[in-house]
């Protein structure tokens, strides 16, 4: 149990696996101290259930849109044409009225991913570098996600560096190099979650570079469970053993990583 109240930047709540006790899971997540979660969309579909959950809990779940590199397929134009109006919709109501529990704050889950494939490698990149320009124009931070294409995302980050509003690196598992280049990113922070505490991560080392003002919690809930939870389905709960192991890595208590890593948060999206 935490005295202190923190966030989890990540946390995929709207999927199939927490259907059967989505509520539940909300309230252990409030009873260790979550004070809000922010769930990213992944496609056109998903835009839609993340949209609806969010407007389950309001006030406490928060959505992201965005089209992820893994659903970059050949119909990639119609899905992000169809996103954008979604976006639209959503922003140009919140600009006449308060905002609302569904308003966007970031564009998200998007990025680069050639782990398993470069088939749609040229479609990947457009469709980044298109919702790079949304967030651009529309002041919404990124929700980025990564693998196998570093040195291609910064390229296209770098084009637009003077004017994007910045963002979070999620899932960052990365070394000290790969750390500094895209702490390089003024108002980008990165995305901590499960790996930390594995038992080979590297990444207690590599946060030796980082200072804590540019990290911030996350599980990918229901992905990434951390120790002692590892192998089981992640909830948003669990990120409370993500703040342990920073607490631990960075020789400060628990409450100074909670403060902190909001205060990150609140730095980064701005439209909570």
């Amino acid at each position: 149990m935490s005295s202190c109240n923190y966030i989890d930047t990540h946390c995929h709540l709207d999927g199939e696996e927490f259907a059967a006790d989505r509520d539940e899971v909300v309230a252990r997540a409030r009873e260790v101290g979550v004070m809000k979660v922010f769930v990213p969309g992944i496609d056109l579909k998903s835009c839609q259930t993340v949209i609806d959950v969010c407007r389950q809990y309001p006030g406490y779940c928060y959505p992201m849109l965005g089209l992820h590199p893994e659903e970059v397929r050949s119909d990639w134009r119609q899905q992000l044409d169809s996103l954008g109006t979604v976006l639209c919709e959503s922003l140009r109501s919140r600009a006449h009225s308060e905002p609302s529990p569904v308003s966007p704050v970031a564009i998200g889950e998007v990025g680069l991913d050639y782990y398993w494939s470069r088939e749609f490698e040229q479609e990947q990149l457009e469709a980044f570098e298109e919702q790079v320009r949304w967030s651009v124009e529309t002041r919404l931070p990124l929700m980025i996600h990564c693998r196998k294409a570093q040195n291609e995302m910064v390229a296209i980050l770098k084009k637009y560096s003077s004017d994007l509003p910045g963002g979070v690196f999620h899932c960052f598992t990365g070394n000290e190099i790969e750390a500094r280049e895209l702490l390089q990113f003024d108002r980008f922070v990165l995305g901590i979650g499960g790996v930390l505490t594995f038992k080979k991560s590297n990444l207690p080392q590599t946060l030796a570079v980082v200072p804590l003002n540019r990290v911030v919690l996350e599980t990918d809930a229901p992905y990434m469970a951390p120790v002692p939870h590892r192998g089981q389905r992640n909830e948003p709960a669990f990120v409370l053993e993500v703040l342990r192991k920073l607490a631990e890595v960075y020789g400060v208590s628990e409450e100074d990583v909670a403060r902190q890593t909001t205060e990150n948060v609140y730095n980064v999206f701005k439209k909570i």
